[in-house]
């Protein structure tokens, strides 16, 4: 009886477990899927930001600009690498386009965020908020996990 009761009780904390990990927000056809950020050392001057962008709506949208309280300034950036195999990161001054029916993901080597100049470091476990905004969304408040180095680990689905 002790052992269906120990069960019973895992399951139970388990159940109360899933929303920390539950990290989505939405607005209107557009769900925004864990928005995080890596740990950043003393003095780091700028951080990124990721997330995975999902239209479900019949029309595109786009991501047009980002503000959050920790940075001087943030924009949307795409890194590439040109035919050279040199590696370039620019900011886009037209954002990034979320077409109807599919999945942007923002992810290390791809299109981020960057946060300028952030006003301290960004630690392992803690979170800021920040907010998307969308051309016809419209402004999304969202919270940014801080994870470590690594990225993201014990979400499944991302390929950070």
């Amino acid at each position: 009886m002790k052992f269906i009761r120990s069960i019973a009780l895992a399951g139970a904390f388990a159940a109360f477990a899933v929303p920390a990990f539950a990290h989505d927000f939405a607005a209107g056809d557009l769900t925004i899927d864990h928005p995080w950020s890596r740990a950043t050392p003393e003095g780091a001057r700028v951080a990124a930001g990721y997330a995975s962008i999902t239209n479900k709506g019949s029309d595109a949208d786009r991501l047009i600009a980002v503000r959050s309280d920790i940075a001087a300034s943030s924009d949307v950036h795409e890194m590439a690498v040109d035919g050279n195999g040199v590696m370039t990161m620019r900011p886009l001054a037209d954002g990034i386009e979320i077409p109807a029916g599919e999945e942007v993901k923002l992810e290390p080597g791809s299109f981020h965020i960057m946060f300028m100049d952030p006003a301290k470091p960004l630690v392992e476990g803690e979170s800021f908020a920040g907010t998307l905004v969308f051309e016809k969304a419209g402004e999304v408040a969202v919270e940014f996990a801080v994870e470590g180095m690594a990225g993201p680990s014990g979400h499944s689905g991302h390929n950070h």
